[in-house]
């Protein structure tokens, strides 16, 4: 079938391919039609349902398996055949580039209005399944290039728009051995309500069978939280704020609810008067008032704080109000549609009402602000409203108070008010919300600790199992032996070490005793170099850290040295450019006579004392920015006390004294 845009050479075009779409009446009951429609011989015309007001300010409206786009004065502006029935219970929705989404039968389509009259086809198909399980609602998210859909008994299924699927979550998600959702009966609960997105928190909103709201973040599949909301109903219309709450009406309690956005805690409740159906929802506008309309007439407002405002009682005792509200382009007033009635009468059974009503007799259209209550325009259907429908394309098709209401806010009809782009609105009611921290429930709250501990403790542990693979890759030894082989050599490397220190303390204290006994500082020797070549193994080849060499200069070497009759035993560090040298001489005479040493690198000096009382010399050479310093210590006996004297010429000695009598040298 060919596709039509409007002008005035194709007008008969566009009526002859919506003449053809009708091809059944409807029953006009719940309908208005113009004028013409009053005779019993003219044929009821097709209805347009579900009207969307798109970025152009155009009407959008789906009739059978057309699409029909109206301008702001009502002309038709396109038509779509889209080869499946829309569905009249999911309205479509529109991204910010004016791209349209829609559900027919159990397909999503995706209208390019650009492509209209091109050769590439206006029409793209982004989800279709064959099973019996319906598409329960659809939603979009322009800032997340999303769109949203709930498929019964199956969950919420998210995609780019372009067609590709990003996730998709069940009612229930268990989380270690935490279970979210569904907590009475998981096999037959289920989502049972379109997905709703809160352009704010970047969240959808879901309810499922018992009565459980929830909130879902769209980057992931992990539930923000979950408000159990039976105690109202299991049957709940979820309205976003876009202000930091949330709203869920109840439609057979005629009860509204409204909830932290960030918590999901109930900030307030408010009973309003019965609703028409269970398509009816409130509309929140730009300062944050909800408003929704009754059956009796009464069009209720609740301001953010919960405080409630009758409107329109004054013509609210014939009349009833069975649609939802239109927000204007400027976002703070709303039209609203009364329904006069030849009589109407009220009946409550328990704690619900029921309205029965009469024919209807007109149809009275208000533009007011919800905050204020002031109503800035009237307009009645027959007198105003329908004379400007006769001026229109709409003349030609059955149309419902929606419909309506749709045209008289696209076309700005007796609105003075200042448009703002849905952008713009958006950014406005966002700016309401007061920042929060969120906080899930108490159960959710202990899981997620519980499931960061968790990671965090496998996250330390991964950390250490790389850590050790990467140092151990790299060792050879490990690459000859394997691991068990080279923990084995390790460990006995170190007991090894530990031996050696023991018996390295046992030849010192020897030493020290047996003062004569030139083997034992031989052996210490011998001991102390074995001990340096263990510790150089356990500090390259078989380190736990990064393989390094360690510098022969870096480890004091200790040396015996003997000349046959004066023992020494020499220290030398390279790396703090020190030599120290102990001395042990023994003498036969006890004159006191002091010998001193030169003033090389490896003299010494040695005085001897009382007869078979060994004295220690203890000679220290450091450079010191060229310069070669000296300094001598001489330590004797314990018998003997050390004294302290400054020697000309830079040089430091110690002479010995006996405890009995004092001497001088």
């Amino acid at each position: 079938m060919p596709l039509c845009r409007r002008n005035k050479a194709q007008r008969m075009c566009l009526f002859l391919l919506a003449l053809v779409a009708a091809s059944h009446s409807l029953n006009p009951s719940n309908f208005f039609a113009t004028p013409s429609t009053h005779e019993a011989h003219v044929p009821v015309k097709h209805t347009l349902l579900s009207p969307l007001i798109i970025q152009d300010g155009r009407i959008v409206a789906c009739s059978r398996k057309n699409l029909f786009a109206f301008d702001r004065n009502g002309s038709l502006a396109w038509v779509v055949p889209l080869g499946l029935f829309c569905r009249e219970d999911i309205a479509p929705v529109t991204d910010d580039r004016g791209k349209i989404y829609l559900v027919a039968e159990n397909t999503v389509l995706k209208i390019n209005p650009s492509k209209i009259g091109s050769i590439q086809p206006p029409s793209k198909v982004l989800f279709s399944h064959n099973s019996s399980e319906e598409i329960l609602g659809l939603s979009i998210s322009p800032s997340y290039l999303s769109f949203f859909i709930t498929v019964r008994n199956r969950g919420i299924f998210s995609f780019l728009l372009r067609g590709e699927l990003q996730w998709s979550i069940g009612p229930t998600l268990r989380r270690l051995r935490y279970t979210q959702g569904c907590m009475a009966d998981q096999l037959n609960c289920y989502f049972n309500s379109a997905p709703v997105v809160d352009l704010c928190e970047g969240t959808l909103y879901v309810s499922n069978t018992e009565g459980q709201l929830y909130s879902v973040y769209i980057r992931n599949t992990q539930f923000r939280w979950i408000q159990s909301l039976g105690v109202f109903g299991d049957k709940m219309i979820i309205t976003p704020g876009n202000n930091g709450f949330v709203y869920a009406t109840f439609p057979k309690q005629a009860m509204v609810v409204c909830l932290d956005a960030s918590t999901g805690n109930i900030t307030w409740q408010q009973t309003v008067g019965p609703l028409s159906s269970e398509m009816v929802s409130p509309l929140v506008d730009s300062n944050g008032w909800i408003s929704i309309g009754s059956l009796d007439g009464i069009l209720y407002s609740i301001s953010p704080n919960g405080d409630l405002k009758k409107l329109l009682e004054e013509t609210a005792s014939e009349s009833a109000i069975q649609a939802s509200p239109a927000l204007d382009c400027s976002g703070f007033a709303v039209y609203i549609s009364q329904t006069r009635l030849d009589s109407k009468i009220t009946h409550n059974i328990g704690t619900t009402s029921y309205v029965s009503a009469m024919r209807p007799v007109q149809v009275l259209f208000t533009l007011l602000a919800p905050a204020t209550g002031t109503v800035y325009w009237t307009g009645d259907y027959p007198g105003e409203v329908s004379d400007l429908l006769l001026k229109s394309d709409l003349q030609y098709f059955a149309v419902d108070e929606r419909m309506v209401l749709a045209f008289l806010s696209s076309g700005r009809v007796g609105n003075t008010f200042q448009c703002y782009t849905t952008w713009q609105r958006t950014a406005w009611t966002c700016s309401q919300a007061a920042p929060k921290f969120p906080r899930t429930n108490s159960g959710d709250e202990d899981a997620n600790l519980l499931f960061l501990l968790v990671q965090t403790i496998i996250l330390v542990v991964l950390s250490v199992v790389v850590r050790f693979c990467c140092i151990f890759w790299r060792k050879e030894k490990l690459k000859d032996n394997g691991l068990s082989g080279f923990l084995e050599k390790r460990r006995s490397l170190h007991m090894k070490k530990k031996e050696l220190n023991k018996l390295i303390s046992q030849l010192e204290q020897k030493a020290i005793e047996e003062a004569t006994a030139n083997e034992t500082l031989e052996d210490l020797g011998q001991i102390v170099k074995q001990k340096e070549g263990v510790e150089r193994k356990l500090y390259s080849s078989y380190s736990l850290g990064l393989d390094r060499t360690v510098s022969s200069g870096a480890v004091a070497s200790i040396l015996p040295l003997y000349n046959g009759k004066m023992k020494s035993h020499s220290f030398h560090n390279s790396m703090h450019k020190e030599s120290i040298t102990i001395f042990n001489t023994f003498s036969d005479s006890s004159s006191g006579e002091e010998r001193e040493s030169g003033t090389g690198y490896s003299g010494s000096s040695s005085s001897s004392w009382e007869t078979e009382n060994p004295e220690v010399e203890i000679q220290e050479v450091e450079e010191d920015e060229g310069k070669i310093v000296q300094a001598s210590r001489v330590y004797s006996n314990p018998i003997y006390n050390e004294i302290e004297m400054d020697l000309a010429g830079g040089e430091r000695r110690l002479g010995l004294k006996r405890r009995t009598h004092s001497s001088t040298y």
